[in-house]
C-alpha cells in the first residue's frame, strides 16, 4: 500500500484516479479547491479543500503523512483549468512549481508525477512517430507553462532520491467528455461538423483511463525508478470519421459538411496562442502521431475511443 497525494483531486482525472487507488487499498490524501463525493465515504481517503497555491497546508500534508507518490494533476488543462490559459494561470503554476517540488524533495517522496502535455511537440514535418526526444516546436501558453514545469522539476530532483515522472498527454476524451475530440471535426464559426474526404487521417489522443492506468503503474513500482520523459496517449491514432461516428451514435452531433482539404499544412499560432482548444483545419494533415512505446513499459494502454466509458 502507498500513500499518494493528489493535487486537483476533484477534476476529471482526479477523481478517476482516487477511485482506481482506493480500490487497490492505496491510502489516498487530496486537495483541490473544490469538495468531491469521495469525502468521507473511505476510511484511506482524506482530503483537504484548499487552493494549490496554499503553500503551508500542502507542504504540511506531505510532512506529515510519509507521501509515496505526489501526483500533481492542478494546473492542468481538462482536469484543474479552462481551456483559455492566460499570464495568470502561468505565474501560479510556477509558484506552485516552485514549493511543491521542494516539499517533495525535502520529504524523501518516492515519485512525482508531472503532468505535461504533447502539445510541446506542436506541428512536426516529416512522417516519423513523434518520440520523447522530437523536438519541442509547439507554441502557446499552455506550452510554455509546461516547459517551464518541466525544467523546473528536472533541475530540483537532479541530486534528490525523489523520481521525476514526466507525463506528456495527448488531449484526454472519456465516452462524455470529447471536446477535445470535436475541437479536430468541428467549425465554430459556421457551427457546423466538417470532413476531409473520407475522413482517414487521424490525431493521437489519450482516453482518460489509459492516463489513470499509466499513474498507477508508477505508484505499484517497488524501486521507483522508472524516471523521465513519457508521451502517454492510446496505442494508435483516432480518424475524423470515428470522432464524427462516435459523436453521431452519441446524438451529439447534426449534418456534416465535406471539404475540400487544404493544400498547405500549416498552423495559427496567434489563434491557438491562449486557447489550449484551438485546432487549425489546415493543420489536419500533418504529422500528430505520437509514439507511445516507452509509457507501455508500465501500462498496457488498452483504451480507446470503442471502449472508453
Amino acid at each position: 500500500m502507498a500513500n499518494v497525494l493528489i493535487t486537483g483531486a476533484s477534476g476529471s482525472m482526479g477523481l478517476a484516479l482516487t477511485e482506481l487507488l482506493l480500490r487497490k487499498k492505496h491510502r489516498v490524501f487530496a486537495v483541490d479547491v473544490r469538495k468531491n463525493d469521495f469525502d468521507g465515504t473511505d476510511q484511506n481517503y482524506s482530503f483537504v479543500q484548499c487552493e494549490i497555491t496554499d503553500a503551508n497546508t500542502v507542504t504540511d500534508i506531505i510532512n506529515s503523512n510519509h507521501i509515496d507518490t505526489v501526483v500533481h494533476l492542478a494546473c492542468t488543462v481538462d482536469n484543474d483549468l479552462d481551456p483559455i490559459v492566460t499570464d495568470t494561470e502561468i505565474k501560479q503554476s510556477k509558484a506552485v512549481d516552485k514549493y511543491l517540488y521542494a516539499a517533495a524533495e525535502r520529504a524523501d517522496v518516492k515519485n512525482f508525477v508531472l503532468t505535461s502535455t504533447t502539445h510541446i511537440y506542436g506541428l512536426q514535418k516529416g512522417r516519423e512517430p513523434i518520440r520523447e526526444i522530437t523536438p519541442e516546436k509547439g507554441a502557446s501558453n499552455y506550452v510554455d507553462m509546461k516547459l517551464a514545469s518541466e525544467k523546473a522539476i528536472t533541475k530540483a530532483f537532479k541530486k534528490a532520491d525523489t523520481v521525476p515522472v514526466i507525463a506528456r498527454v495527448s488531449p484526454i476524451y472519456t465516452a462524455e467528455f470529447t471536446e477535445n475530440l470535436r475541437e479536430h471535426v468541428y467549425d465554430k464559426k459556421e457551427d457546423v461538423a466538417y470532413i476531409f474526404k473520407d475522413g482517414e487521417y487521424g490525431y493521437s489522443f489519450c482516453c482518460m483511463y489509459n492516463y489513470i492506468d499509466f499513474i498507477s503503474g508508477i505508484i505499484d513500482i517497488p524501486s521507483g525508478r522508472y524516471e523521465g520523459v513519457y508521451n502517454v496517449c492510446d496505442s494508435r491514432q483516432t480518424t475524423a470519421k470515428e470522432i464524427l461516428d462516435f459523436e453521431r451514435e452519441h446524438h451529439r452531433i447534426g449534418a456534416v459538411i465535406q471539404r475540400n482539404p487544404p493544400g498547405v499544412v500549416s498552423f495559427n499560432k496567434g489563434k491557438g496562442k491562449s486557447d489550449y482548444r484551438y485546432f487549425d483545419p489546415a493543420a489536419s494533415f500533418g504529422n500528430w502521431n505520437i509514439d507511445n512505446t516507452r509509457a507501455k513499459r508500465i501500462s498496457t494502454f488498452r483504451w480507446n475511443l470503442s471502449n472508453t466509458k
